[in-house]
């Protein structure tokens, strides 16, 4: 998993100090205007406290105008004193620019000065800076030592930081225990990041016993919160029925929830309940939509589907060249279906200028993928030599590959290959086998089939029937296992959406 995927936390206390301009004394209330008065009377004495509090009216525009150069002209003033809220605001002001030119080391040099007195936020914005390398060298180890100091303050957003070191194994030894540990002490404090690692971990059973349903509660935890990750990750138990009652209505609920956040596979997972009307009413202007959406943020599958739509004209006018254009930013991003549908446009001139050789090169990216109609189709390339030179073996060879994956219009070209010793030694029995499999759906496979029981003794046909038991086992196995390989990615693939 990639940090950037899921950001450090960062306790801004400065968030109000994206400054706009204030007339006067404009909406502030009497109470506001005395105690800013009542603290500048002690700050300019010189009291510390007064001076930060000043700071922070200055920040605020709570009795005075907003001025972020008068806020850090007095923060400054305090944390000349040694003290250490101040010091931390500081901090912030240089990490963002606000008052002062942005400079990432002024913010490590002060929020050291506040971390070295115990103050829990600077500790955690110097893990911060260590883990990202911001005005000090990348240290990952410090990191972890900072969040350390501060997790043991009880402050939630470090325990949080710390669970993720010791969940990746970045700075510390992974220990899932401790991970869940830190978490779950941030959780009780609602930090809903923490809230949802602790789901996945009940989820995945790291750290604490495999539990759906506690999974699942903490999802809602945090999504209540507003999490997006947590409430796509709800959604999924709803609709999958993990640790709750299956539920596609509140499935979509929840995938909207996030959808509505940016949340870019919730938009993709929304637009497929539009699309198969799960949950919500069918509805493909509705899908093409949400499809868009998740496309415009590059995932691959709703790039796809869009360009499916574009080509089908399903919720859109029927445009090749815009399903042409969706389908190859899906295919450079590897996506194999992808691959094959442009490889099919390439072929017959669709949305794109007809090129063969094109074509080839776009089914053999996603034949080598596994994709069985790309491999039919390269083999058909190969056997009739269009785009690549004429090859009765590789046509062969790319058929049995798409055949061991059940795919009945291959099992019929092998059936003919076996048959009549095309690109193969000639073999009967074989013949007979892979035009039995196919004939369950192919016509073709059933007339060929016809044709060669009247060629070969009831011996022949005898041992092609058990060998088309024995085949259709081998190919079941391979299925299986295939199906395994997918189910392993696709879990993969949701850790490291996190």
């Amino acid at each position: 998993m990639n940090f950037a995927v899921r950001p450090w936390a960062v306790a801004a206390v400065l968030s109000l100090l994206a400054l706009s301009p204030a007339a006067g004394h404009a909406g502030m209330t009497p109470d506001e205007v005395k105690n800013f008065e009542g603290h500048k009377a002690k700050a300019e004495k010189g009291d510390r406290v007064a001076q930060n509090l000043l700071g922070v009216c200055y920040a605020s525009g709570e009795g005075v105008s907003q001025d972020s150069v008068q806020a850090i002209s007095w923060w400054r003033k305090a944390a000349d004193q040694d003290f250490a809220d101040a010091q931390c605001n500081l901090g912030f002001c240089y990490q963002l620019g606000i008052g002062a030119e942005r400079d990432y080391a002024q913010a490590v040099s002060w929020w050291r000065k506040a971390a070295d007195q115990g103050y829990a936020l600077a500790q955690d914005s110097l893990g911060v800076c260590f883990i990202k390398g911001e005005g000090v060298a990348k240290d990952p180890v410090q990191a972890a030592s900072w969040w350390r100091k501060a997790a043991d303050q009880g402050h939630a957003p470090a325990q949080y930081n710390l669970g993720l070191c010791f969940y990746r194994g970045v700075g510390l030894m992974k220990d899932h225990l401790q991970a869940v540990s830190c978490w779950r002490s941030a959780a009780q404090q609602q930090h809903a990041a923490a809230q949802f690692y602790l789901g996945v971990c009940c989820g995945n059973g790291e750290g604490v016993a495999k539990d759906p349903a506690q999974a699942a509660s903490w999802y809602r935890k945090a999504a209540e919160q507003g999490y997006a990750l947590a409430q796509f990750y709800l959604a999924i138990c709803y609709y999958n029925g993990e640790g709750v009652a299956k539920d596609l209505v509140q499935a979509v609920s929840w995938y909207r929830k996030a959808a509505e956040q940016g949340h870019a596979p919730a938009q993709f997972n929304l637009g497929v309940c539009c699309e198969n009307g799960e949950g919500v009413a069918k509805d493909h202007v509705q899908a093409a939509s949400w499809y868009r959406k998740a496309a415009d943020q590059g995932v691959a599958d709703a790039q796809f589907n869009l360009g499916v739509y574009y080509a089908y004209g399903l919720g859109l006018e029927k445009d090749f060249e815009q399903a042409a254009s969706w389908y190859r930013k899906a295919a450079d991003q590897g996506f194999a279906r992808a691959q094959f549908n442009l490889g099919v446009f390439s072929a017959n001139g669709e949305g794109v200028a007809k090129d063969l050789v094109q074509a080839v090169s776009l089914y053999r990216k996603a034949a080598e993928q596994g994709h069985a109609p790309a491999q039919f189709n390269l083999g058909v390339c190969y056997d009739n030599g269009e785009g690549v030179a004429k090859d009765p073996v590789q046509a062969v060879s790319w058929w049995r590959k798409a055949a061991e994956q059940g795919y009945a219009d291959a099992q019929s070209n092998l059936g003919v290959a076996y048959h009549y010793g095309q690109g193969v030694i000639k073999n009967e029995i074989e013949a007979y086998a892979y035009y039995n499999l196919a004939g369950i759906t192919s016509e073709g496979a059933r007339k060929n089939l016809a044709v060669l029981e009247n060629e070969i003794t009831s011996d022949a046909r005898l041992l092609g029937q058990r060998r088309t038991i024995q085949l259709q086992k081998e190919i079941e196995g391979r299925l299986e296992t295939a199906q395994d390989l997918l189910d392993a990615v696709r879990r993969e693939k949701l850790r490291e959406g996190i």
